[in-house]
């Protein structure tokens, strides 16, 4: 039973200062627990003078329990200097009610945050080099942030973005995909699985070419370097024998080395 606790305990989204990602966390954990409607809607009490039957009387003590719970929920959720501001509220839907005041800003800063998002959007381009899984979390991140300030963007609009701010190279795969495929039937998570397929292809491409260009530079070389050894090897045996070529290429005696032998032979004959 403790481990459970702690468990639930440790899933309690934290405020951390960024409203809209903790609100949003924080309505699907109440959701989870079948509290959220009572942090919407809240609860009203009985009016004064009013007789209330058993059932109704059950039925309210029943929502009550769940409106404590949820405010149990969302002390937890909060920081202690946070907290302090927010101690002398009633019921949960108080409570997440004068957190969204205080954080979620004003209608003009959030149209102002809105306008620069959508700017984010139509400017966004996919960098030379950029993998598909790090494009795709890029527009999803800044798609998310425009929803959270009131934006209505549905997946197509998403899609057709990605497809069309993808680098050059890709411009085939997006044809293929375009041509084979129902782009409104289509999901951004299938589109993002069909881009990465192609994305590894590429990269397999890329990575034998590399191969081949390596393997015949070092062919090249080593030819290069071995004809450079014949062409020494014979020059040096053409200077040994005393002659030289001349301009025709025509084998031309050396004239000193000539005479020297000349020289040489008249000595024997005294």
């Amino acid at each position: 039973m403790a481990s459970e606790s702690n468990y639930v305990q440790a899933t309690i989204p934290r405020f951390d200062g960024h409203y809209d990602h903790w609100s949003m966390l924080m309505e699907i954990f109440l959701r989870s627990k079948e509290y959220w409607p009572i942090v919407e809607v809240g609860i009203s009490a009985p009016v004064e003078g009013e007789t209330l039957t058993n059932a109704q009387m059950t039925e309210f003590e029943a929502r009550k329990l769940k409106d404590l719970k949820a405010k149990n929920y969302l002390f937890q959720s909060i920081e202690h200097p946070i907290l302090e501001t927010i101690l002398c509220k009633e019921t949960s839907k108080d409570i997440w009610d004068s957190m969204k005041k205080k954080y979620q800003g004003t209608a003009r800063v959030k149209r102002a945050q809105l306008q620069a998002l959508r700017r984010d959007f139509e400017t966004l381009q996919m960098k030379e080099g950029e993998s598909v899984m790090s494009y795709c979390a890029r527009t999803m991140e800044i798609s998310n942030k425009m929803r959270f300030h009131g934006e209505k963007m549905n997946d197509i609009t998403i899609l057709e973005k990605i497809l069309h701010s993808l680098t050059p190279k890709y411009d085939y795969v997006v044809c293929s995909i375009e041509e084979s495929k129902d782009i409104d039937e289509l999901s951004l998570d299938e589109l993002q699985s069909s881009l990465l397929v192609h994305e590894q292809k590429m990269n397999q491409h890329s990575t034998s070419d590399e191969q081949v260009l390596k393997a015949s530079t070092f062919i090249s070389s080593n030819c290069r370097g071995r004809g450079k050894g014949r062409g020494r090897g014979r020059g040096y045996r053409g200077n040994r024998d005393g002659g030289n070529k001349d301009g025709n290429g025509n084998f031309r005696a050396n004239d000193d080395y000539d005479k020297s032998r000349g020289r040489a032979f008249e000595k024997s004959k005294i």
